[in-house]
Order: structure tokens, then sequence, then C-alpha cells
């Protein structure tokens, strides 16, 4: 396998400084697509007063379903670009990949796998979708056998059991994405402005989105990868561009 930059391996520096978050605004629009919505949250940390702001496409996974759109070639183009004439309703940003745009984790487009499972401390969890469900499982978790239609492993695992995750990194603040599943049939994809690994999951895991608890997040490819689409109910589109080419997305699709 391939070394990891110093850049990824920085998401594994563990600290135990802590930040107090509270959700203190929340605002919704619809969209085209029944059981699908976008979600705009403020949080504010009580002690430090600092602020960081959430953008989620929160869906039912009975309407919507999960796709990897992947670049292998260039022209590598935004995640505007690519979505914005297709069926597509929402996306961001997907898994870590090495100097050269080669994936660096699992990852399964329509079916077919593009590149395996690696065993790494980073790569602690996978995003899976199959006909009927999307889940993030832990490595060890993940069976092939479940037959998933797309997947991308990445992480570090930032919420599971519906609690934030001890140990993660707390000094480094970056634009960061995410995918997170909830009990029943919710889930979402979501962007946080800059916020440190900790942080994330300390605001992730105290959220109050209405019918969505979240019990499992898992980190994306996150930094100047970082990218947020949403179709709005009128055509138009809200847009977060990543800041350098990425070599694949995760998206939402009508069912």
């Amino acid at each position: 396998m391939r070394k990891f930059s110093a850049a990824i391996l920085g998401l594994l520096v563990f600290s135990t400084a802590q930040a107090q978050w509270k959700q203190i605004s929340s605002q919704s629009e619809p969209s085209l697509q029944r059981g699908l919505e976008h979600r705009y949250i403020v949080v504010e940390d009580s002690a430090a007063g600092d602020r960081a702001s959430l953008e989620l496409a929160v869906f039912s996974t009975k309407s919507c379903r999960v796709r990897i759109i992947d670049q292998p070639n260039e022209p590598r183009v935004d995640l505007e670009e690519i979505v914005s004439p297709g069926s597509f309703l929402a996306g961001v940003n997907g898994g870590y990949f090495d100097p050269d745009y080669k994936p660096i984790g699992l990852l399964i487009v329509d079916g077919t796998m593009i590149a395996p499972l690696q065993k790494a401390r980073l790569l602690s969890g996978v995003l899976s979708a199959s006909a009927k469900k999307v889940q993030i499982s832990r490595v060890a978790e993940f069976s092939m056998s479940q037959k998933p239609d797309a997947a991308v492993e990445c992480g570090p695992m930032i919420v599971d059991l519906g609690k934030s995750v001890r140990g993660l990194e707390s000094t480094r603040g970056a634009r960061r994405t995410f995918a997170a599943v909830g009990a029943g049939d919710k889930a979402a994809l979501g962007f946080c402005s800059d916020v440190t690994l900790a942080d994330l999951s300390n605001i992730l895991a105290a959220i109050s989105i209405p019918d969505f608890k979240i019990q499992r997040a898992l980190n994306l490819d996150g930094g100047s990868s970082s990218a947020f689409w949403f179709k709005r109910a009128n055509g138009s589109a809200f847009s977060i561009a990543e800041q350098k080419p990425v070599r694949d997305f995760v998206a939402i699709v009508p069912r």
C-alpha cells in the first residue's frame, strides 16, 4: 500500500481537549424529491464562543439511494459540473486518494470494485449502499456478501452508537465532509466549516434534526477536497466547491 501523506496521518494525532458545542439555529428547505431536505445548522462552543456551520442533505432511503461517481482519468471536473446536468439531487466529495489519484481504500462504483479494502488505522469505516439500505460499517464488520452497489472506505469514524468518538485529533481545524446514518431509513451527507475532528464528532452527536438521530458518522476526505451540492425544489442549486480536483464523489439520486 502507498504511504499516506503527512496531512492524512495528522488526522490520527490524539488530544484530550474538548469543546462544548450547542446548536443555536437550524433552517431547512425541500428538494425536488420527496424524503430529501437541505438542513443548515449553526452551532456554538459555549466556552470559547467559536461558531461553526453545517450543511446536510438528509434523506430517506425509501425514496433516495446513494451512488458513487468516479473520475479515474483527466480531466477531473468539480462536483457542481458533474452533477448539475443529470438526475442527481445532492452530493459531497468522497474518499482519500494518493498523489496519482489512485483510491486509498475500498471503492465500489455501480457494483464494480475499483479498489480493494485496505487495512490501515485511518481507514476505520465503510459507507456502503445496496438496493435496500445505506449503512456505515466498521471495516471488521463489512463483508462483500452484502453485495453493495456503491461503497467507499474512509475514516475515522466520528460518531458511533449515537455518541462522539474519543481520542480524535483536536488541534487542526479544516473544512470537513462526512456521511451519517440513523435508525430506520434515514441517512445524510454533510459538510462542516473549519473544525477539528474532535469538534465535528461532538457537534454531530449533539445536534438535533427532526426524525433523525445520528447513530454513526464517517469522516470523508476533508480540507481542500471538501465539497457540497444540493438541488433545491425550484431547480436552482446550493453549492460549496472543492478547492482542488478529487478522485470521486458520493451522490444522492432518486430511487
